[in-house]
């Protein structure tokens, strides 16, 4: 769980910086108070009255220095003076010395910590966005970013350095009238600890509604992601029927809950200061009909109890405001602690070094490999399976048999929980995962495709390709035939997720890319099921001419896709069942068997 601590964490780069600011902040708060107190002084001078010992020392020290005589000229031109440096000979210099910082230490730390929370979602466990959507991980991510960033200039800035000038003002009141400051004292003590236990309770709503927001932000973007069987389903209404309730839901704890409390809490803190302002009023003007003050005393007094429970409203709402953005502060610092996975290795640069080293005849072997994605429930049982250099196998079975987890295991998004997998007779889990997986490739029912144009989702896996090995690639995939009507050619947008490709223009695209990476082992993740008869036909041609190039695993529902692989392996419920080529299978008339007579009279009935 994070906590406070996660939030003071985030700007640890900066922690020199941050207190020099503070300091800086706080010590001019502070030398603003000089001001009423030169003006009390003036005052004094001006009615006849002492003025105090140690400001009367230092005009005399003054006056035998400049051999001047201690006169009311004199000490009228010293509190000038005094009031000059602290106002307007400061005036250049704090900008730079305070707000400067204020700004400057969020914005680098808004820079460090969204390069973090890349590294956090490059590195989770696939298992993490099957529970989560981007809209919800894109949320979290930018609220708690933006809230750090916006909350640091007015805690830092503000809050610290005004509780410091509270403070100044209890020290220059207590050496006035000391029976004054308890009462000021007391009275701060108690307003900001109700305060704080206010807030306490306000912070917990805030995080209910933080999670309220971030649920409707998921389903928001998912209503957008999935638009098109929205309206193919006609469900508007019922879809605008659940975010209205999440919306009530939103506005009862906000308003009712939240907002209400602020406003409370403001209540008797108003009402709580006049009572104080007007009790230290009272006693300030009795003190200086009784004689123990002097009259400029009196309006210094007066004037600096104002100022600091002027203050306290602004810290009130700066504390206000923190609160309400504690919840979603924390959520990402939670986010960041999300543990990463198993495959993770980091974003190093050194890594570059070992993923050129790699280099594999594409010898595949699954010794004993047994997984479950819960420890309980096996997917596959005691699997050995072994793929020699350029052989061309395929993966068939019923839906759910552990096909693609097959796959997943090959590439390192899950360890086998017994067994191990082989390459050229090296234990994957011993290798460089980013090294290991730049030497496979893979092509996926749905290609993901990026918002760029058609080159730069060709050159993904390998932006350094000269346009002739782009070429070649895309030849050999039968990507050519489709770029040569595109409007651009090569650079022609391809749109968010590929629009405005065809499904099988995305899955040339995707095999077109795979290639230019020049993979040791190559997978077809069922990358034609989805397709019409004459893209699936030109996806089969782009597969046959890779025959006998490199390892291929292709896993396929259409057996047709099939029928040319050195070696078909079927599985059925986790296991393998049987082993062979198209002809022997069928002669097996065992699983295969079964399913291609299925096929064959399922293609005669359309």
């Amino acid at each position: 769980m994070a906590n406070f601590r996660d939030i003071l964490n985030y700007f640890r780069p900066y922690w020199g910086l941050s207190i020099f600011s503070i300091a800086a902040t706080s010590f001019c708060e502070i030398t603003d108070l000089i001001v009423p107190y030169a003006i009390g002084q003036i005052l004094n001078i001006l009615s006849g009255q002492p003025l105090d010992k140690p400001l009367a020392g230092a005009i005399a020290t003054i006056a035998d220095t400049i051999d001047y005589p201690v006169n009311q000229l004199l000490g009228l031109g010293v509190l000038l003076c005094l009031i000059f440096v602290v106002t307007v000979v400061r005036a250049p210099t704090q900008p730079w010395l305070t707000s400067w910082f204020h700004w400057d230490i969020p914005l680098r730390a808004r820079r460090d910590q969204n390069q973090k929370a890349i590294e956090k979602i490059l590195t989770l466990p696939l298992e993490f966005y099957d529970e989560n959507n981007p809209g919800r991980i894109a949320g979290r991510v930018a609220r708690g970013v933006a809230n750090h960033t916006w909350t640091y200039p007015e805690i830092a800035g503000q809050m610290i350095p005004k509780l410091f000038r509270v403070l100044g003002i209890f020290v220059f009141i207590w050496f006035v009238e000391w029976r004054i400051a308890i009462l000021y004292l007391i009275s701060f003590v108690v307003i900001l600890g109700l305060t704080l236990k206010d807030l306490k309770r306000l912070i917990w709503h805030e995080s209910r509604l933080d999670k309220y927001m971030e649920d409707t932000e998921s389903r928001t973007s998912e209503i957008i992601s999935n638009i098109k069987t929205v309206k193919a389903f006609a469900t508007e209404a019922k879809e605008l029927k659940r975010q209205k309730q999440r919306f009530v839901r939103e506005l009862t704890v906000v308003d009712y809950r939240i907002h209400k409390g602020y406003v409370k809490l403001q209540t008797w803190q108003r009402t709580i200061i006049q009572f104080c302002l007007f009790a230290i009023l009272g006693l300030t003007l009795a003190a200086t009909v009784n004689g123990r003050i002097s009259l400029g005393h009196f309006i210094m007094t007066l004037t600096l109890s104002s100022m600091a429970y002027a203050e306290l409203e602004p810290i009130s709402v700066l504390a206000e405001i923190f609160a309400r953005r504690y919840s979603s502060m924390v959520r990402f610092h939670e986010f960041l602690k999300e543990p990463s996975g198993v495959d993770s290795v980091g974003l190093l640069e050194e890594r570059q070094q070992a993923e050129s080293c790699y280099k594999f005849t594409g010898k595949v072997e699954f010794s004993h490999v047994s997984f479950g994605y819960e420890p309980k429930r096996q997917v596959l049982h005691d699997i050995n399976l072994l793929i020699e250099p350029y052989q061309t196998v395929a993966l068939v079975g019923r839906s759910g048999s552990g096909k693609s987890t097959l796959v997943k295991l090959l590439l390192r998004y899950f360890e086998p929980n017994e067994g191990q997998i082989l390459i050229d007779g090296q234990d994957i889990r011993t290798l460089d995962v980013g090294g290991y997986r730049r030497r496979l490739a893979i092509v996926h029912q749905e290609v993901d495709v990026f918002n760029g144009t058609v080159l730069d989702n060709l050159k993904y896996g390998r932006p350094d390709a000269t346009l002739e090995q782009v070429e070649e690639a895309c030849r050999i995939a039968r990507l050519d035939e489709v770029i040569q009507h595109l409007p651009k050619g090569y650079y022609t947008v391809v749109g968010e997720r590929g629009v405005r490709l065809s499904g099988g223009q995305r899955q040339r695209l995707g095999i077109a890319r795979a290639l230019l990476v020049e993979p040791d082992v190559l997978i077809f993740d069922e990358a034609t099921s989805s397709l019409d008869y004459e893209s699936e036909r030109s996806i089969q041609l782009a597969m046959r001419s890779l025959q006998g190039t490199r390892t291929t695993i292709v896993i396929a529902h259409r057996l047709s896709t099939v029928r040319e692989a050195d070696k078909i392996v079927v599985l059925d419920q986790g296991k393998i069942v049987e082993v062979g080529n198209h002809e022997e299978l069928l002669r097996n008339e065992g699983i295969y068997h079964r399913l291609h007579a299925l096929q064959e009279t399922g293609e005669l009935l359309s």
